[in-house]
């Protein structure tokens, strides 16, 4: 297949390093993830506690999100990634102090939780930039795809470690295991040779940046398009945090165990979508749309399941939908966005898949608690379908020219 292998990336030693030590991070901060979403359950008792509690985990992309992807285009990335990820080590850690207590407070869980949105709001467009100039230019919806492999398969072991984890020796001490995982990519950014990274020139310091950002996005259709649709699916569609959790428990009446095995299926179903989006070449509105319909069309179909074996063959095609369309969405900001750009516009997207999550959570978690969790779901999937349709009935705008 030449160019098309699937793992053709992997030939650069940095992206490697960056590969394997993001890896093992990921892992732990799913970890966290999940721990948080059932910890909060616990204490709060309802799943708008946990709409909540994703709100100000989130809410700090959406405030902050421009300015990191700007601060990602002025500064060497790499080294801001090595002070951004230590701090993140730092808020795991507080996070198994507020967890290891006799009774667990909700609000310093939720204050914790906003100090690691600071931390994400930075780190995300930064690490999402940074990764694309450790491989040749060709390579880069490869290295995109393998990113996207990376983060599912994480995911997969990281939410079922939490189930382990939570039921052996509980909360705090999953909190702290993924504070002993970030050691993997501060070693990795470490030893990362310098000179064989692509790296995109640095952005002087200059006013209306963040503006001139904003203003790039909206005049390159393919791009604001893409953005909306992400907008909507983010709001109404990728609140697994939310929604799971009681659809397992309360609609089926099962364990914590059985929600951690059903995400880890459903991260099954989307690391085999991410392997086989870095088979792809490219990536064009199209394929975002159309992805963005499959997925909503899976989250309907897994909503309907009346048996909950069925649902974890459902949450295979939910994982492998909602990748293909992550991996899309993504494609179509790195390949099409000048270099001196890229970091504020990946900073846009991430505060518009991100940071809608502080408006969607407690959306989602109050119809879930008024109508249960099915209603919860259809209404993201509705949405998926709805945004998946918006391209053919919106008109071109003219490009960005500088």
């Amino acid at each position: 297949m030449g160019n098309g292998t699937t793992f053709r990336s992997m030939r650069h030693r940095n992206f490697r390093l960056f590969f394997f030590g993001q890896f093992t991070s990921q892992v732990g901060n799913w970890q966290t993830l999940v721990a948080q979403s059932l910890l909060a359950l616990n204490v709060g008792g309802n799943a708008f506690s946990v709409g909540v509690l994703g709100a100000c985990q989130f809410l700090p992309v959406l405030v902050f999100g421009a300015y990191g992807g700007l601060l990602a285009d002025r500064t060497d990335k790499r080294n801001l990634l090595i002070v951004v990820q230590s701090i993140a080590m730092l808020q795991s850690f507080a996070l198994a102090y507020v967890a290891a207590q006799n009774q667990p407070n909700f609000v310093w869980l939720c204050v914790v939780a906003s100090v690691g949105g600071v931390a994400m709001a930075i780190d995300n467009p930064t690490r999402r930039a940074f990764f694309v100039e450790l491989v040749e230019e060709n390579d880069v919806n490869n290295a995109v795809g393998l990113n996207s492999s990376l983060m599912t398969s994480s995911r997969i072991v990281g939410s079922a470690l939490a189930g382990v984890l939570i039921s052996t020796v509980g909360f705090a001490w999953c909190f702290v295991a993924d504070g002993f995982t970030y050691g993997a990519v501060l070693i990795a950014l470490i030893a990362m040779r310098t000179e064989e990274i692509r790296s995109a020139p640095i952005v002087l310091r200059a006013r209306r940046q963040v503006r001139d950002g904003f203003i790039y996005v909206f005049r390159t259709h393919d791009l604001w398009i893409s953005m909306l649709i992400m907008g909507v699916v983010g709001t109404l569609a990728f609140n697994f945090q939310v929604v799971l959790p009681l659809f397992v428990t309360e609609t089926f009446d099962a364990s914590v165990s059985v929600f951690t095995a059903l995400f880890s299926v459903l991260s099954v179903g989307a690391l085999a979508g991410a392997l086989h989006s870095a088979r792809r070449e490219s990536a064009d509105l199209r394929s975002v749309a159309t992805a963005s319909v499959w997925f909503g069309c899976s989250l309907c179909a897994l909503a309907a399941t009346p048996w909950l074996w069925l649902a974890f063959p459902m949450s295979l095609l939910v994982g492998w939908s909602s990748i293909m369309f992550l991996t899309a969405s993504t494609s179509i900001v790195q390949l099409r966005v000048d270099p001196e750009m890229r970091g504020r516009v990946l900073a846009l997207q991430a505060m518009v898949f991100l940071g809608t999550t502080p408006i969607g959570g407690p959306i989602v978690g109050a119809i879930c608690d008024a109508y249960g969790a099915r209603v919860g779901i259809i209404v993201g999937g509705t949405a998926a379908i709805l945004a998946g349709i918006l391209p053919f009935h919106t008109p071109r705008r003219r490009s960005w020219h500088g």
